[in-house]
């Protein structure tokens, strides 16, 4: 089992510091770049801490929340789009006076015990509300992160991936393209206690570029591919393109690791990006700009979207009764995947 200590000499800091981040120490003053690098060493190292409930909120204003997660450890760590929300959600409740209790990921359930005695949790990804709700007594103290429960009455953080999404056709219009791509993932929700699949939604990508691409007449089935999210999906996805006998000008992939493996199989058939075919994505992970060429994408602001979830906890917990939907901007960078269609 991970020791303060061994997070210590991954981050580089000392363990006294380590200690204090852990444990949301509001007097300790490091910068956010610092804080971001310990919790990501504990997050690399599966580093688990013990902490006693503290029920004398007079004497310490505590509240001990929980982060309940979609995906599992193992599909955090390849792709890094869902670990930035939790760090942003582990960051910010440093600034509030918030201790993370527990923490359950998919396939990794933890105590559900734990669950009921909480003064709030944060959902990160797609759980039905409903299963979640069976196993706390926190009534409406409940956000959820990525996944707009249907009911309304709970506090929800999302990005404007809609707007976004005709923000990236538009671009690639400007660019002469007609001629446009899909590959994207299957959205999904599960039951809390058993991961089990509660039904499926369309990505806002997906049901955005439909739009989109119908409305100017551009629409064409067979250059939309959907199945699993990750790069080897992107990989598999790209090759069974490959294979008709017409391809887009342009692809736009709903994610980086996505576009990532989508990239691998246009070098491996020899097509040229962005020569051949423009290639442009979402999320704006490190590696993005350190591919060959530079990755085009879409910035979602993950650490925010955390860092709003326990804003919006916060204020539940204290009395606000009215539920809170919070939107995040988006911004779209260029970079050198995409050109102008040859004349």
């Amino acid at each position: 089992m991970a020791t303060i200590k061994d997070i210590a000499g991954k981050a580089g800091v000392s363990p006294a510091t380590v200690s204090r981040i852990l444990n949301n120490d509001t007097t300790l003053s490091v910068g956010e770049d610092t804080r971001k690098r310990v919790l990501e060493a504990a997050a690399f190292l599966n580093y688990k801490p013990t902490r006693k409930r503290n029920n004398n909120k007079d004497d310490s204003d505590t509240f001990e929340i929980g982060i309940i997660s979609a995906i599992t450890q193992e599909e955090e760590v390849q792709d890094p789009y869902f670990m930035s929300i939790r760090l942003g959600v582990e960051i910010a409740c440093a600034k509030f006076p918030f201790k993370i209790k527990t923490v359950i990921n998919a396939g990794n359930h933890g105590s559900f015990d734990d669950l009921k005695h909480l003064d709030g949790i944060i959902v990160i990804g797609g759980i039905d509300p409903s299963s979640v709700q069976e196993f706390c007594n926190t009534n409406k103290n409940i956000v959820f992160i990525n996944h707009l429960p249907e009911n309304g009455e709970y506090d929800t953080v999302a990005s404007g991936l809609d707007k976004a999404t005709e923000d990236v056709l538009n671009y690639l219009l400007e660019l002469g393209h007609s001629e446009i791509g899909f590959i994207g993932g299957k959205d999904k929700f599960n039951r809390l206690y058993d991961n089990k699949p509660m039904g499926e939604t369309q990505d806002i990508r997906k049901l955005a570029f439909d739009k989109v691409m119908k409305q100017n007449q551009l629409y064409q089935q067979e250059f939309v591919h959907i199945g699993e999210w990750g790069a080897t999906s992107g990989y598999q996805l790209m090759k069974r393109a490959l294979e008709a006998e017409k391809l887009p000008t342009a692809i736009v992939c709903a994610s980086d690791p996505m576009a990532i493996g989508a990239m691998r199989a246009l070098h491996e058939a020899k097509i040229k990006v962005p020569q051949d075919m423009s290639v442009i994505s979402f999320n704006d992970i490190e590696a993005a700009e350190f591919l060959n060429p530079p990755l085009s994408t879409v910035r979602i602001h993950t650490d925010e979207m955390g860092k709003t979830a326990v804003k919006l906890l916060y204020d539940r917990i204290k009395g606000r009764e009215i539920p809170i939907k919070a939107v995040l901007s988006t911004e779209l960078v260029i970079r050198d995947s995409c050109c102008k269609v040859k004349k």
